[in-house]
């Protein structure tokens, strides 16, 4: 059966076709215009559809499948996998699509087990056993426990200068949900568009439209994100990276900064500062302080443990504007009881015995040599890209030489047994992007990290020479 597949390819554009066919069925799949289960045509009957080389299709289709999109069965064809998360409920945040094996997985957001202080935590966790009343076993309150909020409010007032005071801090179960309480809020003041950031997190886009909210792109540069574009678009709320922009790094400049805080004072709006990786800083000199510190009445700041410690505690928090903190409230009231008092507890303890500060110092010495290392090996394996934005968080981004086919970069490391997302990935359906790759090096071992650039090299110069 002659089976048919509704998709555009753009022969005067720059991006090599195998990577616009590859995105086209992406975006599908992941907008769930494509179901689970669905077949596809035969790659030669979509080459011929598209008037296409059929290598073209089958390199796309072969990409697809290595990440998790497709499934290939002899005699059944190929289909869009059964094993993408069923819809309903609030698209997830991270990379959550089945990975194909690999050696080495430079995604981000994969934990690194091995450097989750176990001894502290459990010996905070029995201490908080030891000591707790009743109080500590009942419901909490909806926006966190004092211990928990008196802490956070010293700890972000000292490491991001963050203004904020306890009545003001609201603990969540990770950022997730505080996006999700932001973006309900938000509808009720009449604000039913958050402007994102372009490129930026597509697993935020999605889950951003899933709360009912509209997300608008804004182009960022070298300098953050443009501000007079978001001027342009009319929304009133924003959600920024500006410490260590996702995914390109860059650090929104003070002109900027200045110029974001006056948009929100002039058009009554709101900002939303994910500080994701905030801990992690590795230039020269002290990390700049908070967005937050420049205008408390207008901006939310936003960080959890997902980074400092492991993602699944689900632990996270907000400090929240006064003028906009009783709204949050009654949203998160309905919604549910607050978070768990004894991890919670126990979070608040690894703060006030000082063994969080001491446990931050040691990973920042191991992150900071994996940048280093990581640097190194792009200069000897992929002398002609260039690292792009600063040196912080647990991943850089590197910009590959213009015409590069970035699809086919990534798929030859797939090959070599190297997991890792190109560029493209983290746009939003607009115009291409230059080439880059996303080089996550949370996880990875020192000693692979060469290993790893070395195949991506490898995988560079093959597609170079076709």
């Amino acid at each position: 059966m002659a089976w048919h597949l509704s998709v555009q390819v753009d022969r005067d554009s720059a991006v090599p076709l195998t990577t616009q066919l590859q995105n086209a069925i992406k975006v599908r799949i992941e907008d769930r215009v494509l179901q689970p289960g669905v077949r596809l045509p035969s790659s030669r009957q979509l080459a011929q559809d598209l008037r296409l080389s059929r290598s073209v299709v089958v390199e796309a289709y072969e990409q697809l499948i290595a990440e998790g999109y497709l499934d290939a069965v002899r005699g059944s064809g190929t289909r869009v996998t059964r094993k993408l998360p069923e819809g309903g409920g609030y698209a997830p945040l991270l990379d959550s699509r089945p990975a194909a094996q690999s050696r080495w997985d430079l995604r981000v957001g994969i934990a690194n087990l091995s450097n989750f202080p176990r001894q502290e935590w459990l010996n905070s966790y029995t201490k908080v056993l030891q000591n707790v009343g009743r109080e500590g076993m009942d419901y909490p309150p909806v926006a966190g426990i004092a211990e928990l909020r008196n802490e956070l409010a010293g700890y972000l007032g000292r490491v991001r200068s963050v203004h904020t005071e306890p009545a003001q801090v609201m603990v969540t179960a990770g950022f997730a949900q505080g996006l999700a309480l932001l973006s309900d809020s938000l509808k009720r003041l009449g604000i039913h568009e958050l402007a994102i950031e372009e490129p930026g997190h597509n697993g935020q886009r999605r889950f951003i439209l899933d709360t009912g909210m509209t997300p608008v792109p804004v182009p960022v540069d070298e300098e953050g994100l443009v501000v007079e574009a978001l001027d342009r678009t009319g929304a009133r709320a924003v959600l920024v990276t500006p410490a260590h922009q996702f995914p390109t790094g860059v650090m929104l400049s003070p002109a900027r900064r200045a110029q974001l805080l006056a948009w929100a004072r002039e058009r009554d709006g709101w900002i939303i500062e994910d500080d994701y990786d905030g801990e992690f800083w590795f230039e020269h000199g002290g990390r700049p302080a908070a967005l937050q510190e420049g205008d408390p009445e207008r901006v939310v700041y936003a960080g959890t443990t997902s980074k400092v410690l492991v993602p699944g505690l689900r632990l996270g928090w907000l400090a929240i504007p006064p003028r906009l903190y009783p709204l949050l409230e009654r949203v998160r009231s309905r919604q549910d009881q607050g978070s768990d008092t004894l991890t919670q507890l126990a979070f608040a303890e690894l703060m006030r015995s000082g063994l969080l500060d001491r446990h931050l110092r040691r990973v920042r010495s191991r992150y900071r040599s994996r940048r280093e290392a990581l640097a190194a090996a792009v200069r000897e394996s992929l002398p002609e890209a260039r690292l792009s934005g600063c040196a912080a968080g647990l991943h850089s981004y590197a910009l590959l030489p213009p015409g590069t086919d970035e699809a086919a970069v990534v798929h030859g490391a797939l090959r070599r047994s190297v997991l890792v997302r190109g560029g493209q990935q983290f746009r939003f359906g607009g115009p291409p992007g230059p080439p880059a790759l996303m080089l996550g090096y949370g996880s990875l071992p020192l000693t692979g990290i060469a290993e790893a650039m070395a195949a991506i090299g490898e995988a560079y110069e093959e597609a170079r020479r076709r």
